[in-house]
């Protein structure tokens, strides 16, 4: 149990050492022994837990996705209808924007290097097409429930994606812009209105 306590933590320091190391300077710039350096470990016990910078990368980048994931899945169940729902989403944007600026920063980090790096390209479709899912099956019960009108779910989806895609980005660029958390309720209302079942 000791040994598994301490690889864990070691696991843990490296991860939260490439984060540091990522937003700081850049994937490109960040070079293993630098992690290390920072993580206070061995290149013996990175390669340990990471086979390639790139596995490390990845894998910060799901730890921070599955956070969201769990955010959006309380969303659904402190919320009763599919456009509570969204709008409770819309609602949390600005916490994100505010409380996880590292993560933000690989965000953008791992977007750019899905530009360059197939392996990486993949791990990015796979996410965006889990949200557009996601999104998806949001309409669907929306439409079942008789919240929203029988519209397209898959191009449903994809409007609610491009417009989360859309204000995240701006918000990052641009952090003091505009009030990001209003923007997206307004944005968001705009686009449930446009879905509501007419009675």
């Amino acid at each position: 149990m000791a040994n598994q306590q301490r690889s864990e933590a070691t696991r843990a320091r490296i991860l939260a050492a490439a984060a540091e190391a990522f937003a700081e300077r850049g994937y490109d710039a960040t070079g293993v022994a630098e992690i290390c350096e920072r993580a206070g470990v061995s290149k013996g016990a990175f390669y340990y837990h990471y086979q390639t910078k790139q596995a490390l990368f990845l894998t910060l980048i799901d730890v921070w996705l599955q956070e969201l994931n769990r955010a959006l899945e309380q969303t659904d169940s402190d919320n009763s209808t599919v456009p509570d729902r969204v709008l409770a989403m819309s609602g949390k944007f600005q916490d994100i924007l505010t409380s996880r600026t590292p993560q933000l920063a690989l965000i953008m980090e791992f977007w750019t290097q899905a530009s360059r790096d197939e392996g990486m390209r993949q791990a990015v479709l796979s996410h965006y097409r889990a949200f557009q899912q996601f999104f998806v099956d949001l309409i669907e019960l929306g439409v079942a429930e008789g919240t929203l009108s029988p519209i397209d779910p898959a191009a449903g989806g994809q409007v609610f994606l491009s417009l989360t895609s859309g204000l995240f980005f701006q918000g990052l660029l641009d952090p003091t812009g505009a009030d990001w958390g209003k923007v997206a309720e307004r944005s968001t209302r705009i686009v449930l209105d446009s879905m509501r079942r007419r009675e």
